[in-house]
């Protein structure tokens, strides 16, 4: 800028094509050119005129000389204004995106804190849930009447029941306590239990209570009547960027709840994930959830969905379950997880989730193949929701730009697919099966393994 005013500057001074010639009278200094006075006046910004009329010591071929001064500046300063002037508009936005990082970690901390608050607090809940929640654990079997069965395990199955007294109707998942002894299963069946009576969400299975009889345990559950995403999304092949987009920041809000009462989820699938009547998401099945401030070691949940550190039995924190959710947005979006084997080895497809070689399908919209990019990595000093900035490093993603948190939370936003129900009780959504025989549940009775499970 400086220089083009020196131009100009010049350019005026020899506007004639005649260098200004200066005539001085005996006695009087050369310094005050009355020519230069003169032209002076004609200059465009009159404000400036007084201060160039004033007397001038420096003669006029020494201000040429400082205009090719100026000419020759040396082009490495202008390199380093360059360079300062590049640093700070990366501070500026780096700056913006801390500001951006912080108000959605800021959000998501006041949701979670308000679900932390209603599942602690009864005065919070609803009425009806208050009545319930204060029967829990004094439920028995003859409370309800047993419809169809909605789901089957290893050692138990999941049943529509409904209730004599209110008439509403629950999902009762029942176990075998002999099954679940063999397969060693009864910690993470007790803190299953542990688990859901901590936790209170929109998007968490609402645990009711729980019972027992002499062969069975008994968890009185939400039904929820929309069936699972896996069917919904094995019927669409693979879901549209939207699609895949809300139901995977329903889930994320889920997670992060759960990781602020340090309770790792260990089990995300699209199996274990429900859709309600309204179409919003419910997860289920906690089974593998566990309270872990700081680390644990245990080799548990579904292979498609292990995290590096995981497979290599190293130990690990909350971080695996956003790896999992990578593993589920690209599932979604691709209609297959980013690792399997044709064959079903789990040795090949450990060895594929250690190597970490994703092949992003083209189709895969930009900002969600960035996202993953950050999710699906087993480096834990680079994996988005492990870093400083916590989740907020995935909840101020520019996949999820759109998203209001807030109005998500409450469910305000309408889902993309909201199931076909015919009636509270339609389990239409769920997949047929055999039904078991029931005849052996409700026995009243002291069993060998009733120590082992006293929390029911």
């Amino acid at each position: 800028m400086f220089q083009k005013v020196s131009d100009k500057f010049h350019r005026k001074q020899n506007s004639s094509g005649k260098p200004i010639q200066v005539q001085s009278t005996p006695g009087k200094p050369a310094s005050q050119p009355q020519s230069l006075v003169h032209e002076t006046h004609t200059q465009p910004f009159a404000s400036s005129s007084a201060v160039l009329v004033q007397p001038m010591a420096v003669p006029v071929q020494d201000r040429n000389m400082s205009v090719q001064m100026a000419d020759a500046r040396d082009p490495d300063e202008d390199e380093r204004i360059r360079e300062k002037a590049r640093e700070a508009q990366e501070q500026a936005a780096q700056a913006q995106a801390n500001l951006h990082n912080a108000t959605q970690q800021a959000r998501v901390a006041a949701i979670n804190a308000a679900a932390a608050q209603a599942a602690l607090d009864p005065s919070s809940a609803p009425a009806a849930a208050q009545t319930v929640r204060k029967t829990a654990g004094r439920y028995a079997l003859a409370d309800f009447h047993i419809e169809r069965t909605l789901g089957t395990g290893s050692f138990g199955r999941v049943h529509l029941v409904r209730s004599k007294h209110n008439g509403r109707f629950y999902a009762v998942k029942v176990l075998n306590k002999e099954k679940v002894i063999k397969m060693k299963q009864v910690e993470h069946t007790n803190s299953e239990r542990e688990m859901l009576a901590r936790v209170r969400h929109p998007f968490l299975v609402n645990l009711w209570g729980t019972f027992q009889d002499v062969n069975n345990l008994y968890m009185v559950m939400d039904f929820v009547a929309g069936g699972e995403l896996f069917s919904l999304l094995r019927k669409s092949q693979r879901f549209p960027n939207s699609v895949a987009k809300f139901y995977a920041a329903e889930v994320a809000l889920a997670l992060d709840y759960l990781h602020s009462l340090d309770i790792i989820y260990r089990d995300l699938k699209p199996e274990n994930l429900l859709l309600g009547a309204d179409g919003h998401v419910k997860v289920t099945d906690f089974g593998f959830a566990k309270h872990v401030p700081d680390i644990t070691w245990t080799l548990c949940g579904t292979p498609d969905y292990l995290a590096p550190e995981v497979v290599q039995s190293k130990g690990y924190n909350k971080s695996v379950d956003w790896y999992a959710l990578g593993v589920l947005i690209f599932e979604m979006l691709a209609g297959y997880p980013p690792f399997f084997t044709e064959d079903g080895n789990p040795m090949k497809l450990y060895e594929k989730i250690i190597a970490g070689k994703v092949r992003y399908p083209t189709y895969f919209d930009a900002l969600a193949k960035e996202l993953l990019k950050n999710l699906l990595v087993g480096d834990l000093t680079k994996r988005y929701g492990n870093l400083r900035a916590g989740s907020s490093d995935i909840f101020a993603h520019a996949w999820f730009a759109e998203v209001d948190w807030d109005k998500l939370y409450r469910r305000e936003i309408p889902a993309p697919y909201v199931p076909k129900i015919d009636g509270e009780g339609d389990a239409s959504q769920f997949d047929r099966y055999q039904e078991a025989d029931v005849s052996e549940y409700g026995k009243e009775g002291v069993s060998q393994w009733d120590h082992l499970f006293g929390s029911f």
